[in-house]
C-alpha cells in the first residue's frame, strides 16, 4: 500500500528520539487505560451503588450508558480541535476535567450527580482519545515502529473495557462504590506532570478555519444515531417507533455533515478519506472488531453468571484468557503484518474470531472451563490482530495534517461498535429468549410475563416463587438464553466472516 505523506507539521527537533518515545507510548497507553476501563468498571459496582443512592431504574440506566453516549459523539470534534490547537493542549485538559469528574463521581450524593458526572467524564475523555492515535502517528514516523505501537495502543483499548469489571470486582468488594471513579485521581496526579515533560507540541493550524454548523451536525447527528440504536435495543424510555425516529434524524443529520464537508474549501474532517479502499476497509474493520468483542462479551458475561451461576468477581476472572489474548495478539500482530501483509493479517484475525465462536454453539447448561478458556483465547487474540491491522491501515492511509481527524474517525467506530455490539446482539438475544421461555407450572401469568423480560428478571421471579416451580422457572430460562446466545453467535459468525471475506478481497497484499 502506497501512502502520500504530507509535509511535517513539526520540526524533526520536536519529534522525540531513543527511548523518549516509548516513554510517550506508555504514558499515552495509561491515559487510554483510564478511559476504556471507566467504560465498564461500573457494571460490577451496580448493587453497591443501587444501595446507597437508591436510583430509579431509568435513573441506573443513565448512570451507566451516559459515558459512551457522550464520549461516542465528541470525539470527531475534539480530534479537529487538537489538530488545530494542539494535542498536548486539549490533552492536559481532558485530564485536569478527568479528575475533577472522577472525585465529582466518586463522593456523589445522588444519582442526579452522579449522571452529571459521568457525562463529564465523558467529555474529558473525549478530549484524550483521539490525541492518543494522532500522537502515535506524529512521534512514530517509522512505519514498522508504527506497528508495534498501534498494536500495544489496540490491546490496551480491548484489555481495558474487557478489565473493566475485574478491576470493579476487586475495588467494590475492598471499599465503597465511589472507589471505582477515586482510582482515577492519583493517576492523574502522575499523568499530569509527566505529560507536561514528555509530550511533543503539535503545530498550531489557527489559520485553518474551524467551522462550528459541521461540528454541531456531527456531535448531535452521531449523538441521535447511538441514543436511537441503545433505545431501540432496550426501550426503557421510548417505543420502537420513536427510537426508529431519533436514528433516522441522527442519519439524516450526518448525511447533512458529509455533503457540507464536500462543499466546504477546508472541511471540519477530511471526508475524502473514505474515498481510499484502504481507510474505509479499516474503519469497518474497527467497528466490526470491536462489534465483535464488546457485544460477545457481555453475552458470554451473562452466560457466566445467569446459566453457570459463577459471582461476578469469579465470572471476571474466568474472562481473564480474554484479556491476556488481547495484549498478545495486539503484540503479535505487529510482527504478524510486516510478514503476511494487511490483508491476510485483518481476514485472518476476523476469520479466528469466526472459528473460536463456533464450538459455543453446541453447548447446554453445563460447563466447558477448557474449552472457554479456548474460545476466550481465539476472540480475545483474532479481534486484537484485526484491529491492529484495521488500525495500521486508518492511520497510514492518512497525512500528518489528517492524524487527528483520521483518529477521531478511528475512535468513533470503536464506539459505535460497542453501542451496536450490545444493542443489536443485546436485542437479537432478548427477541429470540422471550417466545423461548414456555409457561412453568406454579408461576402466575404477570411471574411469567416478569421472567421473558432477561434471564435475571427469571432468576428475581424463581427466588421469589420458591420451591419445584421456581426451580423448573430458573432451568426453563436457563435454557432459553442458551438458544438465545446461539443464535446471537450464529448471527455474529456470518457477520465476521462475511466480513473476513470482504476484507480480503477490498485489500491490497501489502
Amino acid at each position: 500500500m502506497t501512502v502520500t505523506q504530507a509535509a511535517p507539521l513539526v520540526k524533526s527537533a520536536d519529534r522525540p528520539q531513543g527511548a523518549g518515545r516509548w516513554s510517550i507510548l506508555v504514558l499515552l497507553c495509561v491515559s487510554l487505560l483510564l478511559i476504556t476501563v471507566d467504560a465498564t468498571v461500573l457494571h460490577i459496582a451496580v448493587p453497591a451503588l443501587t444501595a446507597a443512592l437508591e436510583p430509579s431504574a431509568v435513573q441506573l440506566l443513565w448512570i451507566i450508558d451516559i459515558y459512551s453516549l457522550v464520549v461516542a459523539p465528541l470525539l470527531i470534534m475534539f480530534g479537529t480541535l487538537g489538530d488545530r490547537y494542539g494535542r498536548k493542549r486539549l490533552v492536559l485538559m481532558g485530564f485536569v476535567l478527568f479528575g475533577l469528574a472522577s472525585a465529582a463521581a466518586a463522593f456523589a450524593p445522588t444519582p442526579l450527580t452522579l449522571i452529571l458526572a459521568r457525562a463529564l467524564l465523558g467529555v474529558g475523555g473525549a478530549m484524550i482519545m483521539p490525541a492518543t492515535l494522532s500522537l502515535i502517528r506524529q512521534v512514530f514516523t517509522d512505519r514498522r515502529e508504527r506497528a508495534i505501537a498501534l498494536g500495544v495502543w489496540s490491546a490496551v483499548a480491548a484489555a481495558g473495557a474487557a478489565v473493566g469489571p475485574l478491576v470493579g470486582g476487586v475495588l467494590v468488594s475492598h471499599f465503597r462504590w465511589g472507589a471505582v471513579f477515586l482510582i482515577n485521581v492519583p493517576i492523574l496526579l502522575v499523568l499530569v506532570p509527566a505529560a507536561v515533560r514528555l509530550l511533543p507540541d503539535s503545530r498550531l493550524r489557527k489559520d485553518r478555519p474551524w467551522d462550528a454548523v459541521s461540528a454541531v451536525l456531527s456531535v448531535f447527528g452521531i449523538l441521535a444515531l447511538a441514543f436511537g440504536l441503545k433505545e431501540a435495543g432496550s426501550g426503557s424510555l421510548m417505543p420502537l417507533w420513536a427510537s426508529v425516529l431519533v436514528f433516522l434524524a441522527g442519519l439524516g443529520m450526518l448525511v447533512a455533515f458529509w455533503r457540507r464537508q464536500r462543499r466546504l474549501a477546508v472541511p471540519l474532517l477530511e471526508v475524502s478519506l473514505f474515498g481510499r479502499r484502504e481507510f474505509s476497509t479499516g474503519v469497518v474493520g474497527v467497528l466490526l472488531g470491536v462489534f465483535a468483542l464488546v457485544g460477545l462479551q457481555l453475552m458470554l458475561a451473562q452466560y457466566l453468571q445467569l446459566v453457570l451461576g459463577d459471582s461476578p468477581l469469579r465470572a471476571a476472572v474466568r474472562m481473564l484468557p480474554l484479556v491476556i489474548s488481547a495484549i498478545s495478539g495486539g503484540l503479535a500482530a505487529a510482527h504478524i503484518l510486516p510478514r503476511i501483509g494487511m490483508r491476510a493479517t485483518m481476514s485472518g484475525g476476523l476469520g479466528l474470531v469466526a472459528l473460536a465462536l463456533t464450538p459455543t454453539l453446541s453447548w447446554g447448561v453445563e460447563g466447558h472451563p477448557v474449552m472457554l478458556a479456548f474460545c476466550f483465547v481465539g476472540i480475545g487474540f483474532g479481534v486484537q490482530v484485526a484491529l491492529l491491522a484495521a488500525s495500521d491501515t486508518i492511520m497510514s492511509s492518512a497525512s500528518e495534517s489528517q492524524a487527528g481527524g483520521a483518529a477521531a474517525i478511528e475512535e468513533t467506530a470503536y464506539e459505535l461498535g460497542a453501542g451496536l455490539g450490545v444493542a443489536v446482539l443485546g436485542t437479537i438475544t432478548t427477541i429470540v429468549y422471550a417466545p423461548g421461555l414456555p409457561a412453568v407450572p406454579g408461576v402466575s401469568a404477570g411471574g411469567m410475563d416478569i421472567a421473558r423480560q432477561s434471564l435475571a428478571s427469571a432468576a428475581h421471579v424463581a427466588h421469589q416463587v420458591g420451591g419445584s416451580a421456581g426451580a423448573a422457572l430458573l432451568d426453563a430460562a436457563r435454557w432459553a438464553f442458551v438458544n438465545a446466545l446461539h443464535t446471537t453467535v450464529v448471527v455474529s459468525v456470518v457477520l465476521l466472516s462475511l466480513t473476513a471475506v470482504a476484507v480480503a478481497m477490498l485489500l491490497s497484499r501489502d
